[in-house]
Formats: structure tokens, C-alpha cells, sequence
């Protein structure tokens, strides 16, 4: 498995965060490290996305920052150029997922069915994000999806909060979940950055549970 991902793998919770100001990175990045999770999940559902990923990696050069929601190849490249260590896609994209392994980027892409999976394990992959999660039915769609397959790992994402991440967690083939409870926007955009460090060692502390 990549160095990268085996590191997402001992931290446990990856914060997924889009951010509309790219200036809110290096407080937000201090805000996580301080609250005992040292990795962000950049998406580009903002504009700001990858000057957030390249001003977050500069200032806290101990964060693991990947780009999450890419959808295509050209913002892979972005993510790349501008400091990104992993990418994350919703689905999977065989465009997406071939340039990445051509250009030894590591990445989870989204998967939801046997289907999904197998096109995953073609290309060597098996590590991969599990989403919807909830919305597709949580512990128990996963735990059926996943039973065929010994040997993958999954990220589930989507619906993940401070009330079942450990149930998640406890599931031998989850590898780490990612979440967004612990960087609410309201937060960011108030500069309640003491809120986020709660959080995040509340989510921290559950990963010692476990």
C-alpha cells in the first residue's frame, strides 16, 4: 500500500472541507493539527480549492493535504502542480484514475457496487472511498458490498458524524472515514477556528476508542 494512504489509514478521519476563501487554509490547517488530526481533504467544489490546497501544504508541511471531488484530469494536474499528496474522486473515472497512476499520485477513488470495485482491482487499487455511504444504506450495505472482497480497504464517506464514526471505524475493512462535522462553514466563515480544534480532538478521541 502507498506511504500516503498508510498514513490516512493510522490517523482514521480525514476532514473534508470546501472552502470559498483560500485565505481561511493556513488558520484551518492550525486549527486541525492543534485538535490532533494532521490531514485535510480540499475539494474543488470552490474556485479557491487549489490555492487552499497550495497555501495549506506551504504552511504546515507536517499535513497530509489531499484534493478531494476531482473530476477530471485537468484538475488532477492542478492538484498535483500545486502540492497535493492524494486525490479523491466521487466516482470512478478511468481517465482520472489512469493519469494518477501514471503520475504515482496516490488515489481513492469512489466506489458504491461489485462493479465499481471490480474496475478498481483491474487497475490495481485497493483502497477506495465508499460513497454515499449512508445514503446508500451505511454500515450494513457496506459491510454486504464488501464481503466478496478480502483484500480492500474502503474510505466511507457521506453521512459520517460524531455519532457513528466509531461504528464505521470497528469494521474490518474500513481504512478510515472521511467527514466534514468537524469544519462546519459557519465556522470558517466567523473565524471560529477554536471550534474546529474541539471538534476535530473529538473526533480524535474516538479514533482512540478504537
Amino acid at each position: 500500500m502507498n506511504d500516503i494512504l498508510q498514513q490516512l489509514g493510522h490517523i482514521k478521519i480525514i476532514p473534508i472541507i470546501a472552502l470559498e476563501e483560500a485565505e481561511t487554509a493556513v488558520p484551518l490547517g492550525k486549527a486541525l493539527l492543534a485538535g490532533g488530526l494532521p490531514c485535510a481533504e480540499i475539494t474543488f467544489r470552490t474556485a479557491a480549492a487549489a490555492e487552499a490546497i497550495q497555501k495549506m501544504s506551504a504552511a504546515h508541511p507536517d499535513m497530509l493535504v489531499g484534493a478531494g471531488t476531482v473530476l477530471t484530469v485537468a484538475q488532477a494536474r492542478q492538484a498535483k502542480a500545486v502540492g497535493a499528496q492524494f486525490i479523491v474522486t466521487p466516482g470512478f473515472d478511468t481517465a482520472v484514475v489512469d493519469w494518477c497512476l501514471a503520475h504515482e499520485m496516490p488515489i481513492t477513488p469512489g466506489v458504491i457496487t461489485p462493479t465499481d470495485i471490480n474496475q478498481a482491482l483491474a487497475k490495481g487499487l485497493n483502497v477506495l472511498k465508499f460513497f454515499p455511504a449512508e445514503a446508500a444504506g451505511g454500515i450494513k450495505f457496506l459491510k454486504a458490498v464488501a464481503a466478496p472482497y478480502g483484500g480492500v480497504k474502503f474510505i466511507p464517506t457521506g453521512g459520517i458524524n460524531e455519532t457513528n464514526l466509531a461504528d464505521y471505524l470497528r469494521l474490518p475493512m474500513v481504512h478510515a472515514c472521511g467527514g466534514s462535522f468537524m469544519v462546519e462553514k459557519s465556522w470558517l466563515s466567523a473565524g471560529q477556528f477554536d471550534k474546529v480544534t474541539e471538534m476535530s480532538a473529538r473526533a480524535a478521541a474516538i479514533v482512540k476508542t478504537i
